[in-house]
């Protein structure tokens, strides 16, 4: 009999999930249950949930290693895997709208696949949420498994051998000329990854786009801004989106290698948002796969 309650979210992806007990040890059956439920939903909401970031980070070990931070490595060569999204600080103050930081945090409004940037790039996201304003800060997802299906047979075969490169500077730049330091820099040159990848486990193609795709290789910047724009544009009409409207005691999961997101924006003058989250690492360079 199978563990877990699934409820779908959205007609190509996401699913909000009960039966299990995400602050108890997991069961080898519960964590194959997850992983399988991973594959074919993409996204797993489990609401209501009473966690912090012990429980935050035992529960991510039970489904992948957990990724260290790149700012924290980049910057200051700390080895970090639990991170703030939001403007509470530790010490429990709040940034408003024109500290850098926030500012910073503004990359993640444009549409990405986290970790893109990186030679492995990140399979899973597990957010928790803790507090939450009352207006904004959503989030904002689609399948780009759902929209690889929606090509025409000649646009797979074209794309489907293409390489991009990822680019962390490219990405961050457009959010101010400075945003990134030299050292972070220094420490995420541009890497390739292929344009369409292949779920392991259910054999899914889906293509890997968003703000982290600076080009194509072997074509030019034109050539590859239209593709990859057409792409993210093709995916990510509002049809086919799902934005999560976050609640204090939400717990996310979400598949990096087939979804794209971005935050919704949110005024952190008047409001307070406190989001953790960790990632795991992903099997190994997509172009190996």
């Amino acid at each position: 009999m199978a563990l877990l309650n699934i409820e779908p979210l959205h007609e190509d992806f996401g699913a909000r999930v009960s039966g299990i007990n995400p602050r108890q040890p997991l069961s080898d059956t519960a964590v194959d249950e997850i992983q399988a439920a991973i594959d074919e939903h993409s996204f797993l909401l489990f609401p209501e949930q009473e966690m912090n970031d012990d429980l935050h980070l035992v529960f991510t070990k039970s489904l992948g290693e957990p990724e260290e931070s790149h700012v924290a490595k980049g910057e200051r060569g700390e080895i970090a895997h639990i991170g703030t999204i939001g403007n509470v600080q530790e010490d429990g103050s709040k940034l408003g709208n024109d500290h850098k930081k926030t500012i910073f945090l503004t990359g993640n409004n444009m549409w990405h696949s986290d970790s893109s940037f990186r030679e492995v790039p990140c399979r899973l996201s597990i957010m928790c949420a803790y507090e939450v304003p009352d207006e904004g800060g959503a989030t904002t997802f689609v399948s780009a498994r759902a929209a690889y299906g929606r090509l025409d047979e000649a646009s797979k075969a074209r794309i489907d051998p293409l390489v991009v490169i990822h680019d962390y500077v490219f990405s961050r730049s457009k959010v101010a000329p400075d945003a990134v330091s030299p050292s972070l820099a220094a420490s995420l040159p541009p890497v390739p990854q292929k344009l369409v990848r292949t779920n392991p486990g259910n054999g899914a193609k889906n293509f890997f786009v968003g703000s982290h795709a600076k080009a194509i290789e072997g074509w030019s910047n034109e050539d590859s801004r239209e593709l990859l724009d057409d792409l993210l544009a093709q995916a990510t009409r509002p049809e086919h989106t799902y934005s999560h409207n976050w609640r204090p005691g939400d717990l996310v999961i979400w598949d990096n290698r087939c979804l794209v997101h971005r935050g919704e924006g949110y005024d952190a003058d008047r409001y307070r948002r406190y989001m953790r989250q960790i990632r795991t690492r992903g099997v190994g360079p997509t172009l190996v796969e």
